[in-house]
């Protein structure tokens, strides 16, 4: 391994693809080694600094995996579950850092990437920014110091393309209440309420989702009770916080045990 180490993105031509491949190129800590893209793509073959609209930096854009990932330390990934799981296994064989941004994963693809943590570093968060991070913290003392006459509910806005819904922050922060109600989740998840649906059960998580325009994140956790409210809330305005994040996870996995982790323990956050 290099002394600074070499980094793959994947979903070059992406939003989130491109800020990386900028914050990694402007980084004294990090080299570009490749840039993934679908098979098929327009960018394959292009030099990924002129497909993004700059300078030619000498790197095409590969469609191979294998390749880019033979030349490399660490990965970072906000693509689709389906390739994320894929990518989980070949960062396993190679052993690498492989730092997953991406949302909308199945119980069987986490498990799927459960295994691949056998022999990888894998940093995965629903949200790579400390403010968010830090919110999550505050949620769980807070769910833990009051008891079910609050109710809490989750509302989350992002821009009009964005596919998944709760967003992975957004359950974050419902995982980080319930674990201060020490119950799970899962059986106490209300979502995308519609027509007559009764009354609100006590103890339960709620969650609502906002899509429209450009928005690049904004999150509530509301404790509502008899009489007053609660509200903890992150806004994010640059998806570059996400970035820098996902950077520092791949730096911070250089050396580290094979496992699992997420940004909690990146920052220095965690209790483990």
């Amino acid at each position: 391994m290099s002394e600074i180490p070499g980094i793959v993105v994947t979903g070059a031509s992406g939003r989130m693809g491109q800020m990386l491949i900028h914050l990694i190129l402007a980084s004294p800590k990090a080299r570009l080694v490749a840039a993934l893209e679908r098979p098929g793509h327009a960018w394959i073959g292009q030099d990924v600094g002129v497909a993004s609209g700059g300078a030619a930096i000498g790197l095409a854009v590969t469609d191979d995996p294998l390749e880019a990932f033979a030349k490399a330390d660490a990965v970072i990934d906000f693509t689709a579950p389906a390739a994320t799981v894929e990518f989980a296994a070949l960062a396993a064989q190679a052993r690498l850092v492989h730092v997953i941004g991406t949302t909308g994963l199945s119980a069987e693809d986490l498990t799927k990437i459960a295994a691949a943590a056998r022999h990888a570093i894998i940093v995965r968060a629903g949200n790579m920014s400390l403010g968010v991070n830090l919110l999550v913290q505050l949620t769980r003392k807070v769910a833990q110091a009051l008891d079910e006459d609050f109710d809490i509910e989750v509302v989350e806005a992002h821009h009009k393309a964005k596919v998944d819904a709760p967003s992975g922050t957004a359950l974050m922060l419902g995982e980080a209440a319930a674990e201060g109600r020490g119950v799970v989740l899962e059986n106490v998840s209300d979502r995308g309420r519609d027509g007559i649906t009764g009354a609100r059960q006590s103890g339960h998580i709620g969650f609502s989702a906002i899509r429209g325009g450009d928005i690049v994140g904004e999150h509530d956790v509301i404790f509502a009770g008899a009489g007053e409210r609660i509200i903890l809330r992150h806004v994010a305005t640059d998806r570059a916080i996400f970035g820098r994040g996902a950077l520092k996870a791949a730096i911070w996995g250089q050396g580290r045990d094979p496992g699992e982790y997420d940004m909690m323990n990146v920052l220095g956050l965690s209790s483990d």
